[in-house]
């Protein structure tokens, strides 16, 4: 029960606090833009809580934390309006008149503010605990595995592939990967001494069809670095950020080209086990996969979707380009397509989700 609550209410956190800025960039550029925010909603469904402030933006608590939303002024443009909402519309303060920059501005100001928190996080981190790093040091050896065949145990510290010295695991695991098969003599430094050990580097394949990887089967350990002054923290947050960032879009591409399994591809019910998860470790663990998390809510939105910020994006870049907006038949076919692939993903990493937790073993099993 108690790591029931502990997922709930980090899931609850974690989600809230990236949603609450995203949407919080959209409603900062739309009142610099000059464009009045109808709605700030947290969450989806009947409002639990709900005030208006001083510039008469209605503010909602609401108690599906599945996202948000801001709705700005005149939002709906005159197409799709009705008589009562253009009678209400406010002279100047629309988003439909905007020229195309400021409507521009005020879509991609939700994933860039997913950045800069990720940015912030990352950059209190590293000046108050440290920078995680990650050692060429074995910390666990899976059973079964090409490592545990050739006799690697935890604590060695792989320091040279064949005549290859190792400079960091991204090395390591860039050349492991590259010879699936291989036999070669890994030279590892234990008790001070370095042992060479013949190894077989098994032998993966993600897809069907696709050429097998190389596997060793460890995992390596990870300790945090000092302190570093706040200067120093805030450039190696920008490019933490940007490698996270370069290394998830990898990821994807290697998932859409068949190089990586899509069973990989978490839903909400693994975000909600994995907060519960890091944070039994502590603020700092919460925090870095805060920032992990905002920096892929940042990339997806920016997606060319309809129906996301990318999207949306898309469309006034060729508005821009043509001098006229997309034609209103292509902006709804659009809309709909990406609602379709939106869903259709939404549903698959969902049953990854519950693949993952080992509901349909159970199922089969009982049923069995």
């Amino acid at each position: 029960m108690h790591d029931l609550l502990r997922t709930i209410l980090a899931f609850a956190l974690v989600l809230g606090v990236l949603v609450f800025i995203h949407e919080l960039g959209h409603y900062l550029a739309a009142r610099w833009r000059g464009v009045h925010v109808e709605v700030f909603s947290i969450g989806f469904g009947k409002p639990l809580l709900r005030w208006h402030d001083s510039v008469g933006t209605e503010w909602r608590l609401c108690p599906v934390p599945l996202g948000g939303y801001v709705k700005p002024h005149g939002f709906e443009g005159p197409e799709d309006a009705t008589p009562e909402q253009m009678a209400a519309w406010q002279k100047g303060r629309t988003f439909h008149d905007k020229p195309v920059l400021s409507r521009a501005i005020v879509i991609v100001a939700g994933p860039v503010f997913n950045f800069l928190l990720a940015i912030i996080l990352f950059t209190g981190l590293f000046a108050f605990a440290g920078q995680p790093h990650i050692r060429n040091v074995v910390a666990t050896v899976m059973p079964g595995s090409a490592a545990a065949t050739a006799g690697i145990v935890p604590h060695d510290a792989i320091v040279k592939l064949g005549d290859h010295p190792i400079s960091d695991v991204a090395d390591l695991q860039a050349r492991i990967a590259a010879e699936p098969g291989a036999h070669i003599d890994v030279v590892v430094r234990r008790d001070n001494r370095d042992v060479t050990i013949p190894l077989t580097v098994g032998s993966v394949a993600d897809a069907k069809g696709q050429p097998p990887h190389g596997q060793l089967g460890v995992s390596f350990l990870a300790e945090m670095g000092a302190p570093q002054s706040l200067p120093h923290a805030f450039v190696s947050a920008v490019k933490e950020t940007w490698t996270v960032s370069v290394q998830t879009l990898a990821g994807l591409w290697q998932m859409l080209t068949g190089q990586h399994s899509t069973k990989d591809l978490g839903g909400p019910l693994r975000i909600a086990q994995m907060s519960g998860q890091v944070a039994q470790y502590g603020l700092s663990s919460l925090v870095s996969f805060m920032a992990l998390l905002s920096i892929n809510l940042g990339l997806i939105n920016l997606f060319p979707i309809p129906i996301l910020d990318g999207g949306r994006l898309m469309f006034y870049i060729f508005e821009a380009i043509m001098g006229r907006p997309v034609s209103r038949r292509v902006q709804q076919l659009s809309f709909q397509a990406g609602f379709a692939l939106i869903a259709s993903l939404f549903l698959f990493s969902t049953f990854n989700d519950l693949s993952h937790f080992g509901l349909f073993q159970w199922l089969a099993s009982h049923v069995g």
